[in-house]
């Protein structure tokens, strides 16, 4: 058995095919001072024709897949015009006399590998963007053509990585899932498997091509991260014996996909979905999600080396508040710093990055940053129902300050006449426990809350979340978080204000009938996940979820929290 990166999930039970991925070779590397102007010439019609192969690509899409996806394609074509990619390309032709391809293999291997060493998941994925346009880019100059051929029956595609104009041209009638050496749940084919349904595991590691020959049968757990080549016959038969039980859920998720998150006994709560990237609203729209919970707002600033204007800004918002129409789209501002870095912003290496500056600390710090992303905010709220929310909120004195710097920006919107949403609501992230302990101050100026579990624990336990070495003292489940959990929403219930939850709690059935039994209004999780959740709200009465929270805070410790609620989900 391997395991990986659960990125899509579903089982998939096909043979495996092989993806050969072998990077186009520079042949010429060194050149003379006579030939700069022919390889920079070169370079130049690589660029446009790469241009053009991906508008095709994109045009193809959007005509087989609708828009949303073929807006993938759009990071690899601002590669394109990016002169810190394309310009430093020239510049090692003219300046260190190399060809145009060994310039292009020059420049990306250094992107790549600054890409790579970043901490921030995300931000580590994004070198597979750039191995896919640098590929492309090599081949246009080798006059190489690219060779990907599938067969025409059921499989299961392996391959080092898997870019996202690949994944694109998968034969959806056929692939069952995808398992890759590299890569994580953000990469953009990861995005992309997840909306289009694919089942897929990435980051398994060299195993997977040194374990398995051609069409080796494989097993593929895309919730789990496992994989089971060549199956016993016990293995198999569990399997499908698994699938078909997921093939039945999937009928009765999709059948109450529009039905309420309501409880036997009538208690109704909201289901949304968290979301990072404008290119996943048509799946979440799609998945019967009521809104989005969080949208973090970094990743429209995180792909690349300059900060996004205004009005780019604003058509991303605009887009997807105008897929989701009538339901609350929730955009957290600008939340990097700790383990997510941005280039355009230069900031400063910290001993502590997670105590550090970030999140609204910066935003605060660059009122002219941060003014320019609630102008396109404003701006787009006028074509749905945003929300903002404000992130890492320790000091009242913080919410008040973003709160006025908001202000300013509607005064400018109105002076220039430009339409936006007068009473556009305003919340906060709850993830400091400075302020989960001050909740009743903080209700008294905002909308809502929004508990933010992932930092909540690391900021309450005091425990690093991305340390391995004690990964065992990270849970929610923690009768201290529990606590603070419970303190917010009864907070907020006194103010006449609602709280979400957008942690990776939201979307774990095992903590839906405590959390329904705390009061907790709105969860935000996965999409793949919050069918499971939906269905354990409407199998549950209220009344039964308060007992259920009522129990669980009398208990001392996280192992009695996690035995009691995992008894009462058998």
């Amino acid at each position: 058995m391997l395991k990986g990166i659960p990125v899509s999930a579903g089982i998939a039970i096909a043979p495996i095919v092989r993806l050969s991925q072998d990077q186009p070779i520079a042949h010429e590397t060194a050149i003379s001072s006579a030939d700069v102007s022919s390889h920079q010439s070169r370079l130049a019609q690589s660029i446009e024709l790469a241009r053009q192969q991906l508008e095709q690509l994109r045009v193809q899409t959007e005509e087989q897949l609708g828009a949303e996806k073929a807006a993938i394609l759009s990071a690899h074509l601002a590669f394109l015009d990016d002169p810190a990619f394309t310009g430093e390309m020239n510049s090692a032709i003219e300046n260190q006399l190399l060809s145009a391809s060994a310039a292009v293999s020059q420049v990306a291997d250094q992107f790549i590998s600054l890409f790579e060493s970043m901490d921030d998941a995300y931000m580590r994925e994004r070198a597979d963007d750039i191995r896919d346009v640098s590929r492309r880019l090599i081949r246009n100059l080798s006059g190489e053509e690219s060779s990907v051929s599938f067969p025409e029956e059921p499989f299961i595609l392996i391959a080092v990585d898997v870019t996202p104009s690949e994944t694109l041209q998968l034969p959806l009638s056929h692939v069952r899932g995808i398992a890759t050496v590299k890569g994580g749940s953000t990469s953009h084919a990861a995005i992309l498997a997840r909306s289009l349904g694919i089942p897929a595991v990435m980051g398994v590691g060299e195993a997977l091509f040194t374990q398995m020959e051609s069409e080796t049968l494989l097993i593929l757990d895309g919730a789990t991260g496992q994989l089971y080549p060549a199956p016993d016959e016990e293995t198999r038969k569990r399997y499908e014996a698994k699938a078909e039980e997921e093939a039945i859920e999937r009928v009765a998720y999709e059948a109450m996909k529009d039905l309420p998150a309501k409880t036997l006994d009538g208690h109704r709560v909201h289901l949304m979905a968290n979301m990072a990237v404008p290119e996943e609203a048509d799946a979440l729209v799609a998945s019967g999600v009521e809104g989005i919970g969080l949208f973090r707002s970094e990743f429209l600033f995180m792909d690349r080396s300059t900060l996004p204007d205004e009005e780019e800004q604003f058509q991303a918002y605009k887009r997807v508040a105008l897929a989701f129409g009538d339901k609350p789209v929730i955009i957290r501002t600008l939340d990097v710093g700790g383990d997510k870095h941005l280039p355009a912003l230069a900031l400063e290496k910290e001993e502590n990055p997670f105590l550090g500056f970030r999140a609204i600390r910066i935003s605060l710090a660059r009122p002219e940053l941060f003014q320019v992303q609630l102008r396109a905010l404003l701006r787009a709220s006028a074509f749905g129902r945003l929300l903002i929310m404000f992130p890492m909120i320790s000091h009242l004195e913080q919410l008040r300050a973003a709160k006025s710097i908001l202000e300013q920006a509607k005064s400018q919107l109105r002076e220039e006449g430009v339409a936006f949403d007068e009473n556009i609501a305003v919340g906060m992230m709850m993830e400091i426990p400075a302020a989960c302990l001050q909740a009743d101050a903080f209700a008294k100026e905002v909308q809502f809350f929004s508990i933010g579990t992932n930092d909540l624990v690391q900021y309450t336990l005091a425990v690093d979340r991305m340390n391995a070495n004690i990964a065992d003292l990270y849970s929610y489940y923690h009768p201290a978080v529990l606590r603070l959990i419970s303190q917010v929403i009864e907070a907020s219930h006194r103010a006449g204000i609602w709280t979400g939850l957008c942690g990776e709690m939201a979307g774990d059935p095992v903590a839906t009938e405590l959390l329904l039994g705390l009061g907790l209004d709105e969860f935000s999780g996965a999409a793949s996940v919050m069918p499971k959740v939906k269905q354990r709200i409407r199998t549950t009465t209220i009344e039964q979820a308060k007992r259920t929270a009522s129990h669980v805070l009398t208990l001392s410790t996280t192992e009695d929290v996690v035995a009691f609620l995992n008894n009462k989900a058998e």
